[in-house]
């Protein structure tokens, strides 16, 4: 399922949009500086942020390369098709999320068998947002 090119037009502003948002977000790393403290649940506490930011910094950057990667497939005329068994992704899928490069059947099967790690925790993570 190609689509048309008014809506392939409204799916790469949506996804242009993204990759500007996560481009942003992974140009502040603050949190990712390596702070000293005397008292030793200070260090424990900065220890465990430091680990959270460099979590965030590590799923914002899967997800801009999943958006990145939908870019292209828009550009390429193939997006909206499943990148696995090339059978359309359904359209309620790309609504929810607009990077998916799979079929939920794909997706799926992906999940459980462990190999479907980036897209289906950037799926949780658009969830979650």
């Amino acid at each position: 399922m190609t689509l048309g090119l008014g809506a392939t037009g409204g799916v790469k502003e949506i996804l242009k949009r993204k990759e500007a948002e996560l481009v942003q977000a992974l140009r502040t790393r603050d949190g990712i500086a390596i702070e000293k403290s005397a008292d030793q649940m200070d260090e424990i506490q900065y220890a465990s942020e430091r680990d959270l930011a460099i979590r965030n910094v590590d799923r914002e950057t899967v997800l801009l390369r999943q958006v990145k990667a939908a870019l292209r497939r828009v550009q390429e005329g193939s997006f909206g098709i499943c990148v696995e068994c090339e059978s359309p992704i359904g359209p309620k899928r790309l609504a929810a999320v607009p990077w998916a490069a799979h079929c939920i059947q794909c997706q799926d099967s992906a999940d459980r068998e462990g190999t479907g790690g980036a897209q289906s925790s950037g799926e949780m993570l658009f969830k979650a947002a």
